[in-house]
């Protein structure tokens, strides 16, 4: 909490006195000063604000491609983008903590902040049954979920909200914004048929996960099991009871594959591979990108696709 204060204190001296502040190198800038900037502080954002906004803005991705957002702190060259920012789109309090602090010092009247969470209901896995979850208190996120876009028709209620905001900041654009969501909307109702259809007659109905706790709005969408070797912070470390019980579950239910995911070192997963005689398989949370990722361009919807692929292959479903 005092490192965030320091940060934003730093940020409006610099902005008071005129020191100039690179901004962060995650994307290029459009140089073209017309299209109303726009920062957002995850990979799903950015892509759903590229896919609405189009020729009409210029997105820029807060985080550094292949940085794990959840330890995520802004810097103050961060800080300042987002001073500069037409509309700052994050993700969820439970995602970004840090972003009620920052904010307090941002002039409402020239940066939009969107919270893309605005009409969705969260996962309080206190409530629901899956491993890890109990622990998550320390962590800052009181046992809600934030992995909301994971949910396809999450993510198109945060299209919904993202036309709003740029309709509000930009009323000229009106029809194009909406004309574009449609469009985008169409594409996420399509991959959600997709998984819906994909994953309607699988031999198996649990999958594992040797990583933190992401992927359950993704399973509970689709009437899915889910076990992840620890909760929400990618930073915590499984208990030797917590293995032991996931390799028995592997053992017993027959799974071949255990999952992995990304930006994370699957240490966790190849062990109980190892133990257990199952395969791994990727599965992308789609937090964030790699370097390699953002310079070929992908896709939330080209992620999401093969993500189905590997379920499909995880959960016997061919």
């Amino acid at each position: 909490m005092l490192f965030r204060k320091i940060v934003v204190a730093c940020a409006v001296l610099c902005c008071v006195v005129g020191i100039s502040c690179q901004k962060a190198d995650n994307t290029p800038s459009t140089g073209e000063t017309h299209k109303i900037r726009v920062v957002a502080s995850l990979f799903p954002l950015y892509d759903f604000i590229k896919n609405v906004g189009k020729d009409r803005v210029a997105v820029e991705l807060l985080l550094t491609p292949g940085v794990e957002p959840h330890s995520f702190e802004p810097k103050p060259a961060d800080v300042l983008n987002l001073h500069h920012a037409d509309v700052f789109v994050y993700t969820n309090k439970y995602m970004e903590p840090w972003v009620a602090d920052i904010i307090k010092g941002i002039d409402n009247n020239k940066t939009l902040i969107l919270d893309s969470s605005k009409g969705i209901v969260f996962i309080n896995n206190e409530d629901e049954d899956h491993e890890g979850g109990h622990h998550e208190k320390e962590h800052g996120h009181a046992g809600m979920d934030p992995h909301i876009w994971l949910d396809l028709g999450n993510a198109v209620v945060m299209v919904d909200t993202i036309r709003d905001g740029l309709t509000q900041k930009d009323p000229a654009g009106k029809e194009y914004y909406q004309k574009n969501a449609e469009q985008y909307k169409a594409v996420l109702k399509d991959l959600d048929d997709k998984f819906r259809q994909g994953l309607s007659k699988c031999t198996k109905r649990t999958f594992i996960n040797g990583g933190h706790l992401a992927f359950g709005y993704l399973a509970k969408r689709y009437g899915l099991t889910y076990v992840s070797a620890y909760g929400f912070s990618p930073d915590a470390e499984p208990t030797p009871g917590q293995l032991v019980k996931i390799s028995r579950l592997l053992k017993e239910q027959g799974l071949k594959y255990i999952f992995y995911e990304e930006l994370l070192a699957p240490r966790v997963a190849e062990t109980l591979a190892r133990e257990t005689g199952a395969q791994l398989l990727f599965l992308h949370g789609a937090h964030n990108i790699s370097k390699e990722e953002f310079g070929k361009g992908v896709s939330f919807a080209g992620l999401m696709e093969k993500n189905l692929e590997n379920l499909e292959q995880g959960l016997q479903c061919r």
